[in-house]
């Protein structure tokens, strides 16, 4: 994919499919309507509590093929609009300077992966609302310099789950959603009943609006000022449903926020909120064609974060089985 936005038309500018606009008090409200905070137990697992056993069993149910399709963007060091702090990758040692057989070859690998650069998954830590986390509780109780003693991705562990694709591109049938296309409730109903996939309890949810299509055809944009993904709107029936994780192939939210003084609405709701933690920069294009050619939409999904003490989250590669 090119990193050059020269050739890409310009975003949609906003008012233009973000809406319609909610209010500070309506997002308040709302926040309030989906809130599960006191339900789980660990807490700092949120949502995933929901992912029981025998629910994962279940999930095996989805395996037909055993097509086994990656999720993730390839490690992106090179910098652009969409990745303002490249991760790095370095040889460290090119096994020319080691005397007994056999030789070696080490590498180095960081990111500052919070970004719109590489895939990764959101802890419940990684976000406040009024300066508190899931579950009430105050972001500057427990996350301070060392870390998250709260929330953090170690507390997650591996998910294995049911996979549900909304692949929104393909029930519209057009090449992609343009940035700052919202994607709300009643999308999700007619993804649904076209895709013939049901979202249900422990389930996790993916949205393709086709932005690593776009971005290979037509170049990088910057999708902090316009990207398509979830109107706020969208969130009560995901509520409902009871759904344990939400990803997508840009961060989830539809930006511009339709939201006043709130820049990432569907990212406080779920994690704040809900407990549920967010896939962020998924490549989902190879799951939409094993899909589209299988004529099924649900899969097993396995996530599983890097281990890391009092981490905000952690670079992923998802795998869906078919």
């Amino acid at each position: 994919m090119t990193s050059s936005s020269a050739d890409a038309p310009a975003p949609r500018p906003v008012g233009t499919g973000n809406g319609p606009a909610v209010s500070r008090e309506e997002f308040d409200a709302l926040f309030e309507a989906v809130r599960t905070w006191g339900r789980w137990a660990p807490a700092d697992r949120g949502a995933w509590n929901r992912v029981t056993a025998d629910r994962v069993r279940r999930a095996t149910a989805a395996v037909r093929s055993g097509t086994v399709v990656p999720l993730a963007m390839p490690w992106n060091t090179r910098p652009g609009p969409d990745n303002r702090t490249p991760a790095l990758h370095h040889m460290t040692d090119l096994g020319d300077v080691e005397g007994p057989e056999p030789s070696a070859r080490k590498d180095f690998i960081a990111a500052d992966y919070h970004g719109k650069g590489i895939t990764h998954l959101d802890a419940l830590c990684h976000i406040a609302y009024r300066g508190r986390l899931y579950d009430g509780r105050r972001a500057g109780d427990v996350v301070d310099s060392a870390g998250a003693r709260f929330g953090a991705v170690s507390a997650l562990g591996p998910l294995v789950t049911r996979g549900v694709l909304l692949d929104l591109p393909a029930v519209l049938g057009i090449r992609w959603l343009e940035p700052g296309r919202a994607v709300r409730a009643e999308d999700i109903a007619v993804a649904e009943r076209a895709l013939d996939a049901s979202i249900g309890e422990g389930d996790a949810v993916l949205l393709r609006s086709g932005h690593v299509r776009r971005r290979a055809e037509l170049g990088a944009w910057d999708p902090d000022t316009a990207s398509a993904g979830f109107h706020v709107d969208a969130v009560p029936l995901l509520a409902e449903r009871g759904i344990v994780l939400l990803g997508g192939d840009g961060d989830s939210d539809v930006r511009p926020s339709p939201v006043e003084g709130v820049h990432s609405p569907v990212h406080a709701l779920a994690l704040a909120a809900m407990g549920v933690p967010l896939l962020d920069n998924l490549d989902l294009e190879g799951l939409s064609a094993a899909s589209a050619e299988a004529r099924r939409y649900e899969f097993l999904l396995v996530v599983a974060p890097l281990n890391i003490p009092g981490g905000t989250g952690s670079p992923v590669n998802p795998v869906a089985v078919l």
